[in-house]
């Protein structure tokens, strides 16, 4: 590493010291960007990265609002406008009791390069809530989502910032906040998206990061002349990601073995099947059961649950050809990397944003394993996302067919841009160098043209 991005890293380990996950975001951007710093050092003069690194703006409010009970409960509320310089910021809002400044700086970070690759004209943002919608009320959720609106609305707006459903907030919660939203602003607008089909929604924008992650896997394998056909492949998380990333898997003819939730993980030797699927969206989705369900409901699965304390996932240990991480931040560590390596994985593709850890990233990439970053692998979703806003400009509504084909050429053309990249930077088959790179060169250039502001 240059002595230049060592002490860019260390200036950046001071001024944000309490924040891990946005600190481990910036390390890994700015490792790879070491190789465009030395055959581009305008890009240093014009101290891009420093600039980049620092959010244009940071909204952070109280959230009041009553529960079933009758008490005023208080949570804390977010908003972190990270780069316009391509386009209104765009990006996720995340209601976890996990939420906090450095957790949302890192994602906003994160969605600046994924925005840029999708080459869609989308700036970066992300926000959210410690608020858990887990084991509330649909009122109490409609109470809490009101009053969060009502701060953020002042800050929000479709040539502005256009926030979307993150962990914690999907169709129920997208209503809600839009409804507060056209109530206060009396508009009409596509101000947030991931909304209902019959008021401004996509089609597709629901299974858009799973399908777009199986997509981007599919194009890596092909480099090898492989395809996911007859590949069993492990799969974090039950949620809105990992139940698509699983459907898309199974119209390729993949296995899908593993499914995963806070608890622990079922094991399927015999394979997810459309049946399967469909149960297990039931549970998630409607019923908010926990997936350790599956075992009791189809006896060829077993459940693990997690280890309090363990230093080790064990769906990572499930010997598969292909692995998904589909579930949260930091699930994959090196010793997980390891044993999937162990067991012969050929991919490894995140539906996620960050589920490797540094040192699992590392074995991967030693190893010559095919790894998408998640930056690239699950652009996805916002990438239609963006696809919505242009549909509500027109006030018209694409065929399911047209926004899917739209969906697998960005996911190629995201693919092509990070191998051309990589190559063309000495690293060829390191994706996270070809991402970080093309993402941080379109955005530099962006903001080297608007001038320093």
């Amino acid at each position: 590493m240059s002595s230049y991005v060592e002490d860019f890293i260390n200036g950046v380990r001071v001024r944000n010291g309490c924040e891990p996950e946005f600190l481990q975001a910036v390390r890994e951007v700015a490792e790879s960007l070491a190789l465009l710093f030395d055959a581009h050092p305008e890009y240093r003069k014009a101290r891009a990265l420093e600039r980049l690194v620092e959010p244009e703006r940071v909204i952070m409010f109280r959230v009041p609002w009553v529960d079933e009970e009758g008490a005023v409960q208080v949570n804390r509320g977010f908003r972190i406008e990270f780069s316009s310089a391509l386009g209104p910021y765009k990006g996720g809002l995340r209601f976890h009791p996990s939420v906090d400044l450095g957790v949302l700086k890192f994602l906003a970070f994160e969605q600046v390069f994924k925005n840029s690759l999708t080459t869609l004209p989308i700036g970066g943002g992300k926000g959210g809530s410690d608020f858990n919608p887990k084991g509330k009320s649909d009122n109490e959720v409609m109470r809490f989502c009101q009053s969060f609106m009502t701060e953020l609305c002042r800050h929000i707006g479709p040539d502005t910032d256009v926030p979307a459903g993150d962990i914690g907030v999907g169709a129920r919660e997208i209503g809600f906040l839009f409804g507060q939203y056209k109530r206060i602003r009396n508009e009409f607008t596509g101000v947030l998206t991931g909304k209902a089909l019959g008021w401004g929604g996509s089609v597709l924008r629901t299974e858009a990061t799973g399908y777009g992650a199986v997509y981007f896997a599919r194009e890596m394998l092909g480099t090898r002349d492989e395809s996911l056909a007859g590949k069993v492949c492990v799969v974090s998380g039950s949620g809105n990601v990992a139940q698509y990333t699983a459907e898309r898997l199974l119209g390729m003819e993949g296995r899908v073995v593993t499914l995963s939730d806070s608890g622990g993980f079922i094991h399927d030797p015999d394979g997810l099947d459309r049946e399967k699927l469909e149960w297990v969206k039931e549970l998630k989705n409607e019923r908010r059961g926990r997936i350790s369900e599956y075992a009791e409901k189809f006896k060829s699965a077993t459940f693990t649950a997690v280890e309090s304390g363990a230093k080790t996932n064990l769906l990572w240990s499930v010997k598969a050809d292909c692995a998904l991480p589909c579930a949260t931040q930091n699930e994959l560590n090196g010793e997980d990397a390891k044993a999937l390596i162990k067991n012969g994985v050929q991919l490894v593709c995140e539906g996620a944003n960050m589920p490797t850890t540094p040192e699992g990233v590392e074995a991967l990439l030693e190893a010559k394993v095919l790894y998408g970053p998640g930056k690239a692998a699950n652009a996805g979703g916002v990438a239609v996302s963006q696809l919505e806003m242009a549909q509500n400009s027109m006030r018209l509504s694409w065929p399911r067919e047209e926004v899917d084909a739209r969906l697998q050429h960005i996911m190629k053309c995201i693919h092509r841009t990070c191998a051309e990249t990589a190559t063309e930077f000495g690293a060829a088959d390191n994706y996270v160098h070809g991402a970080n790179i093309a993402g941080f060169r379109k955005v530099a250039d962006a903001m080297i043209d608007q001038g320093v502001v």
